[in-house]
């Protein structure tokens, strides 16, 4: 039986590529493929091009206010076929379906609609200079590119591009080649709420495609989400034509529990940010820090609640709330750190082991580890698993812990728990982290700045100044006197 086939979305609609080159996409939860998806070959990348410079030319045309109302539209559409859309992102991603199914497209329906409300709203400047003046306008960019990560695939092709088409400029998007399908949908929708052809354009591939974007020299600038490692590759490859750059990378987060926290709050906190969407979460606080007087509270509950509450197996069954990873190239891995974590001394509390549940015995599960008895120099504390795997560690001293917590080459997010909210604000403002939270763990508005310090990334995404990021400032010069020369 011959499996569907996923072509690249070009001007409006799919389009076949000349090779006949594929690749395979697996479900994490069963690893069966469950379709091909056609690679972006040369043909298909020269009318991406001459796709996006149509789209661009109309698109930038369009009033803010008309850009606006199209974005609304293709809103509507995502939340009405919220629960479709979800079940394509479990397939590809072997996250559980009761998280896509609130968060995922929710999430990136609320970004689009937040971006379109913003678009109409952008301004420029006048000065006066004496008796002349100056006046600045903000300009749409261009053709942008977005390179999507696969743990949120809807949901960053949304991220990426609500603000870019705001703002007036046009995005070739290329997901991740593990979960390529919810672009495609996303343009659908798209074209279906109104949106001009070659606005947005998907391409399908691995890292050849991805360089191909980055070097372009008609591409104006590149928003990637992924590993550090990729992106260094990213910015070195757009540098070659001075390309902007907005990235998202990895991080090693802390989370802070100190003495006066309500524990049951804490843990929930870390076990949100470290075994939502299997772990495989950018911003998971995986270095969670206790205070000594409230660690075996703390530990208690937490190794309760992880050994009763999480229900493994297939992800699209509600009561499963865990899910699988997404490759088993991923699943050794992270088995990998766990076995390099017991060789380094830690002690599993719970976890630690290939799990078969019974219903998706050949997906990609690992248990819910918690590792104790750790400390800062070990593997598993420094390196960014990415997977469901916490590590716990004991702290005394406020200075002490903040030292701690900053002693990493990442900085993407940390959080920080406390009824002392002097102490609160006073620990989080001394974390070297991009998005921070009091109290709370994990949530992302669309009206919230989402970038990490240090080695975590460049720019920011979400709020206003991501707009701002996708536009380019005229200056413009007005003589109203008579010109001054010596000539």
């Amino acid at each position: 039986m011959s499996l569907p086939k996923l072509l690249n979305f070009i001007h409006g609609e799919l389009l076949e590529n000349k090779s006949g080159q594929s690749f395979d996409v697996i479900n994490p939860a069963t690893n069966e493929v469950i379709y091909q998806t056609e690679i972006a070959d040369d043909f298909i990348k020269k009318q991406a091009i001459e796709s996006a410079k149509q789209g661009f030319a109309t698109w930038s045309a369009m009033s803010a206010v008309e850009r606006s109302r199209i974005l609304l539209k293709a809103v509507a559409l995502l939340r009405e076929r919220n629960d479709d859309l979800a079940k394509i992102e479990v397939l590809d991603t072997g996250k559980p379906i009761q998280e896509a199914d609130c968060v995922d497209i929710e999430t990136g329906a609320d970004v689009i609609e937040y971006f379109a409300g913003l678009a109409p709203t952008q301004l420029g400047s006048q000065q006066t200079v004496g008796n002349d003046f100056f006046y600045t306008r903000k300009e749409p960019l261009g053709i942008c590119a977005g390179i999507g990560a696969w743990n949120y695939p809807l949901q960053i092709a949304c991220w990426k591009s609500g603000p870019a088409l705001a703002a007036g400029n046009v995005l070739i998007f290329k997901p991740s080649e593990e979960t390529p399908r919810g672009a495609v949908e996303l343009a659908k929708i798209f074209i279906e709420a109104g949106m001009p052809a070659g606005v947005f354009n998907v391409v399908h591939g691995a890292g050849e495609v991805g360089q191909w974007l980055t070097t372009h020299s008609d591409i104006e600038k590149v928003s990637f989400t992924g590993e550090v490692g990729t992106g260094q590759k990213v910015m070195q490859s757009a540098a070659s034509n001075l390309k902007e750059v907005t990235m998202e990378l990895g991080g090693k987060s802390p989370l802070i529990v100190f003495d006066d926290a309500e524990i049951t709050e804490a843990v929930s906190a870390a076990m949100l940010g470290n075994f939502y969407t299997q772990g495989e979460v950018c911003t998971n606080c995986t270095r969670v820090y206790v205070q000594r007087s409230v660690y075996d509270e703390f530990i208690e509950e937490l190794k309760n609640r992880t050994e009763n509450n999480i229900v493994m197996g297939d992800p699209l069954d509600p009561n499963v709330n865990l899910g699988a990873l997404i490759s088993k190239k991923h699943l050794a891995l992270v088995l990998n750190y766990i076995e390099l974590g017991k060789q380094q001394g830690a002690t599993v509390l719970t976890g630690g082991y290939q799990a078969t549940p019974e219903s998706a015995p050949n997906g990609n599960f690992v248990a819910p580890t918690i590792f104790v008895d750790c400390n800062d120099d070990m593997t598993i504390v420094k390196e960014e698993i990415f997977g469901p795997v916490m590590c716990v560690l004991p702290f005394d001293d406020e200075d002490d812990v903040i030292k701690r917590a900053n002693n990493t080459e990442l900085g993407l997010a940390a959080g920080v728990f406390s009824q002392n909210i002097k102490r609160a604000h006073r620990v989080i403002h001394q974390l070297n982290a991009g998005i921070c939270w009091i109290n709370s763990y994990g949530n992302s508005p669309a009206e919230m700045p989402v970038g990490g310090y240090k080695r975590s990334g460049i720019g920011r995404e979400n709020g206003v100044e991501t707009l701002n990021s996708y536009t380019q400032t005229k200056s413009i010069y007005v003589g109203m006197s008579q010109i001054e020369s010596p000539f």
